[in-house]
């Protein structure tokens, strides 16, 4: 220890030793950063009510947009149906989290969402990850220090594009559709 340290009262050091880890806590990957921002807690998932089939002609009016297939219970499940045959499914599970998200009111059970969408779709080597490039990820983390039903809107836009982009044309031409508009 040098002589300048060692002239300086205990109490002082102890503190300095407090700062320091406070400081190193805080300088840790963004990752790791969420379990300071918010708290934790699980609860299970209500299980969605069993959509009603819809006509040839409602089924139809769904290729105007990805849209229309979302709001659809029927075709939201079709769809998600559809990505996990194609292994994407964590896409529009990702879209479903954020929107519900939205309409949550209470701070805290906000606090508790926002953790476990970050962990499973946003965090790197997350469960279900989706494929967000990094600026996108850092912006988001940024938006949880200061929670609001805004919180993933980039990052949901972003994965709402890769699915009209990609996901959503071959869900269109898909055996299940064509089967269902018949």
């Amino acid at each position: 220890m040098c002589r300048g340290l060692a002239a300086l009262p205990h109490t002082c050091l102890e503190r300095a030793k407090g700062i320091k880890t406070k400081l190193g806590t805080l300088l840790q990957k963004p990752e790791n950063s969420i379990d300071f921002i918010i708290p934790y807690a699980e609860k299970p998932e209500k299980k969605p009510e069993k959509a009603q089939k819809p006509s040839p002609e409602e089924a139809l009016q769904w290729r105007e947009s990805l849209d229309n297939v979302l709001t659809s219970s029927y075709g939201l499940a079709m769809f998600k149906s559809f990505l996990k045959s194609e292994f994407s499914e964590e896409n529009v599970e990702f879209w479903v989290a954020c929107e519900d998200f939205k309409k949550t009111k209470s701070p805290m059970k906000m606090a508790i969402k926002a953790k476990k969408i970050y962990e499973d779709f946003i965090q790197s080597e997350g469960p279900r990850e989706v494929n967000i490039d990094h600026v996108t990820k850092d912006i988001t983390l940024r938006n949880l220090v200061n929670l609001s039903a805004g919180t993933f809107d980039l990052a949901q836009k972003r994965i709402h594009a890769l699915m009209e982009k990609d996901s959503f044309a071959r869900f269109l031409r898909s055996e299940q559709y064509l089967e269902l508009i018949k």
